[in-house]
């Protein structure tokens, strides 16, 4: 929580963008919320351990459809590159990285005394709200967004890159021009099978740096910050 984000969002809005930023509606609201809910702010606003049941989960399922993937990518790799390929993408921080890239510093809701000591910006709670949020996923709808979630961590070999295009984009951003990049659609076919369904802008203080299209929002937002980063290499 933070005076900018959740605090300022009703329920339903917190878990539309939380939606929105993992392309996927949640059936069951009120586990997204818990899933955001650190124990922090839990304890003084409703007298519970708030996500830490699911962060527990979501550790869980989050290395069985890693090591899944990372096993049907690779099927030269012995147990040993297999496990250190896995311990890369499951670390802190690298979970702590996917967390900002998906919006969660935003919409993490922390207890005063976080909130005034920047928990927001800590990699420890954001890497284990990932986790709930992982854990909330899966029950809600399965295994298989939990998967569509994980698909494209592999592009690198197994290895994780430490930076996607939109966690590069938007630290730039931070760093830069002191804003946060938002991705916003701009055009939706509606057609499922339509490889280019979704176009996303990227803007950043009204401005748009990037557009990008794909199958999905997560696929055309991340196409928008690639675009953005080469423009921003290329001296705007």
């Amino acid at each position: 929580m933070s005076d900018d984000g959740p605090g300022a969002l009703s329920d339903a809005e917190v878990v539309a963008r939380l939606g929105d930023h993992l392309d996927y509606a949640f059936r069951d609201e009120e586990r997204a919320l818990t899933a955001l809910a650190h124990a922090s702010y839990a304890q003084e606003a409703r007298g519970d351990r708030g996500n830490e049941r699911l962060e527990f989960l979501g550790d869980a399922v989050l290395d069985l459809v890693v090591s899944e993937a990372l096993y049907a990518a690779h099927p030269e790799w012995s147990e040993g590159q297999l496990t250190r390929a896995r311990a890369a993408l499951v670390r802190g921080e690298a979970l702590a990285r996917r967390s900002r890239a998906i919006g969660l510093p935003e919409l993490v809701r922390l207890g005063r005394t976080e909130l005034r000591s920047g928990g927001a910006g800590k990699d420890s709670i954001l890497a284990g709200c990932f986790e709930a949020v992982i854990g909330a996923l899966y029950l809600d709808g399965g295994l298989e967004p939990v998967r569509a979630l994980v698909d494209g961590w592999l592009e690198d070999g197994g290895q994780d890159s430490g930076r996607d295009a939109k966690t590069a984009f938007q630290e730039w951003a931070h760093a830069t021009l002191h804003r946060t990049p938002s991705y916003r659609v701009s055009r939706d076919s509606g057609v499922d099978a339509d490889e280019g369904r979704f176009t996303v802008e990227v803007h950043v203080d009204g401005e748009v740096w990037g557009s990008g299209v794909g199958r999905s929002k997560r696929v055309a937002e991340r196409e928008a910050a690639v675009a953005a980063l080469a423009r921003r290499d290329a001296g705007r």
